[in-house]
């Protein structure tokens, strides 16, 4: 009869020498929430950039269509001129 092998298979992402992990330590629950945490800041980061891209470039219009009759005729005889 031939004999049976137990098998010594570690767990996946536990560590053999007895040292935790951070994330050993935290458990899978608080883990989670902080990697949720993690990509809600990251979003709300892009969503501001991008307000902040999009006020510039209503300042930028605003600025443009309020110019007088004198400042566009600076802008538009500027570069042609060259005495």
């Amino acid at each position: 009869m031939s004999k049976k092998r137990t098998s010594s298979q570690k767990p996946a992402g536990k560590q053999d020498d007895g040292n935790l992990t951070l994330a050993d330590a935290l458990g899978d629950s608080v883990l989670s929430k902080l990697k949720q945490a993690k990509t809600e800041l990251s979003q709300k980061a892009a969503q501001e950039e991008e307000e902040k891209k999009q006020r510039a470039i209503r300042e930028r219009q605003e600025r443009e269509a309020n110019k007088s009759f004198a400042e566009l005729l600076d802008e538009y005889d500027g570069p042609a001129r060259k005495d």
